[in-house]
């Protein structure tokens, strides 16, 4: 499923047109986006939260030359799935 298809579904279920849906849907993932990379967590419960997470440097290869190299430390967004979600997907 694409966004475009999101926004038909939620647009079917909230029985509000796609502008108002895509805006809605658009909003959403904006906040969420912004609050985690602002360091915080945002939890939606039945559903999962999203985070940042710390990743720690480590060393990596290049994989043309073999050659090893640095990989810096820095900051991934993280998603856990939330019981209810788990539960749906896997009964």
């Amino acid at each position: 499923m694409n966004k475009g298809e999101l926004v038909d579904a939620i647009a079917t279920k909230a029985g509000v047109n796609k502008k108002v849906a895509d805006a809605t849907l658009t909003a959403a993932l904006e906040t969420i986006v912004e609050a985690v990379a602002a360091g915080d967590k945002v939890s939606l419960i039945g559903f999962g939260s999203f985070e940042p997470r710390d990743r720690q440097a480590r060393e990596g290869r290049n994989p043309r030359s073999g050659e090893v190299m640095k990989i810096p430390a820095t900051k991934v967004p993280a998603f856990s799935a939330g019981k209810l979600f788990k539960d749906k997907v896997a009964p």
